[in-house]
């Protein structure tokens, strides 16, 4: 098993302390790459990287008074660092900070969600094999059509999620870009081996071209993605939630020593985790929305996005890795019943057979219209008087005269819905 990386860890990532932390990582470098061009003298700089350092608490203090953060946190590292602090973010503009360290900290994010979303895939392949050959009724309309398996379930879902795993891999990609160009883009103030230096020390892509910041559609790439993780969670805790209810009983999640399901029916177990998987997705996708809004700045830039974007990150990082999380959780421990899926698959009274009868007719010379004619009278007179749908066909001579004992007996077979299971599976699998 994939080893997962736990919800604290993420917490952490998005803490005042470490965002300070990737700030200065910034500054540093950025010294570093004008100590090589000469601009910061060697004692400077060797000051810079041992005294340079900062008190959340003392930023917030002297924020309160400046009302500038990026001002803040370089005040409160120069009271550290002293004279030398005059060579600290010489000719650059705060987003030079802000993004880049805002790129290294999505990127950090993006891998610790992709190993959880790596994680969840794991689970759901190991429970498609597990059910691989569990009949249980598909559904179209919310009506019984015809028999699948319930790994074919899983499968899919799978498959959806290897989608979701290449899409992000691609979001992280598209993220992992810095720049230091100054206050509209034009390194007016700034030698590009600055830009260079910095962004090959922390792991990033230099940008081809920005204005004062790195430009949106990167961030709305990147939380699109994650609303489309989401989405696909949401699928899956919906699709339980359908076969949780008591009509249908297929399913449920598990229900731990001493849990509660109601404050006032006892008997209760409710879908809990997979209704709070769908109601935390709606905060995913508004926040995407909010994304794709952040790509319009005024001309070279303004700070709309910058407001939003500390809550929307921050929250939909880490929101979607607790949804993989708690999805993983559900896979792993759904409670499966194989003897209700295949009561359910007889609950229509053989109606599950219908198109296989529709189809035999066809091939014995008649034209569709009339066969549909045929088969719909008689599962209408079945849904009517729940007799079996086989036994309403014998005594009809329309159907017995164009098909012998033999041949109805061979339609009402389960065979049929199974005999490709296999071969979908090595196309989901064997990737």
């Amino acid at each position: 098993m994939i080893a997962r990386y736990t919800l604290p860890e993420m917490a952490h990532l998005w803490s005042l302390e470490n965002k300070f932390k990737t700030w200065l990582n910034v500054e540093i470098a950025a010294a570093e790459a004008m100590n090589q061009l000469g601009l910061v003298p060697d004692a400077d700089l060797i000051n810079i990287q041992q005294k340079a350092q900062f008190k959340v608490s003392e930023i917030n203090e002297i924020e309160n008074k400046v009302h500038h953060d990026v001002i803040a946190f370089l005040t409160n590292v120069a009271q550290y660092v002293g004279p030398s602090a005059r060579y600290i973010h010489l000719g650059m503009t705060s987003s030079d900070v802000i993004d880049t360290a805002n790129s290294l900290l999505m990127k950090q994010a993006g891998e610790i969600i992709l190993t959880s979303l790596k994680e969840c895939m794991q689970v759901l392949k190991e429970s498609a094999y597990k059910y691989k050959d569990t009949l249980c009724i598909g559904r179209s309309h919310g009506i019984h059509a015809e028999p699948i398996t319930f790994g074919l379930k899983l499968a899919l879902w799978h498959d959806e999620m290897h989608r979701n795993l290449i899409r992000w891999q691609r979001a992280i990609e598209t993220i992992s870009v810095g720049q230091i160009s100054g206050a509209v883009g034009n390194y007016a103030h700034l030698s590009m081996e600055v830009e260079t230096y910095v962004c090959k020390k922390l792991g990033l892509k230099q940008v081809n071209i920005s204005t004062q910041v790195i430009q949106r559609d990167r961030y709305a790439e990147y939380l699109s993605s994650i609303a489309i993780i989401g989405s696909t969670l949401e699928k899956i805790a919906l699709e339980i939630r359908h076969l949780q209810r008591t009509e249908v009983h297929e399913v449920e999640e598990n229900f731990s020593k001493g849990q509660k399901g109601s404050s006032a029916m006892p008997h209760k177990k409710n879908p809990i985790i997979a209704e709070r998987i769908c109601g935390l997705e709606r905060i995913l996708r508004s926040n995407a929305m909010t994304g794709f809004e952040n790509n319009a700045l005024w001309h070279e830039r303004d700070i709309s996005h910058s407001s939003a974007e500390r809550i929307i990150i921050p929250d939909s990082t880490s929101l979607v890795h607790y949804l993989l999380v708690k999805t993983t959780a559900l896979i792993e421990n759904l409670v499966v019943f194989p003897e209700k899926m295949m009561e359910n698959v007889d609950i229509t009274h053989g109606l599950i057979y219908s198109q296989s009868v529709l189809l035999a007719l066809a091939k014995k010379g008649i034209s569709r219209e009339k066969a549909y004619e045929i088969v719909q009278k008689a599962a209408m007179e079945c849904w009517q008087t729940k007799e079996n749908f086989q036994d309403i066909l014998k005594r009809s001579r329309e159907f017995t005269s164009l098909l012998n004992e033999n041949e109805i007996d061979s339609l009402f077979s389960l065979e049929k819905f199974t005999d490709n299971v296999d071969p979908i599976f090595l196309r989901v699998f064997d990737m």
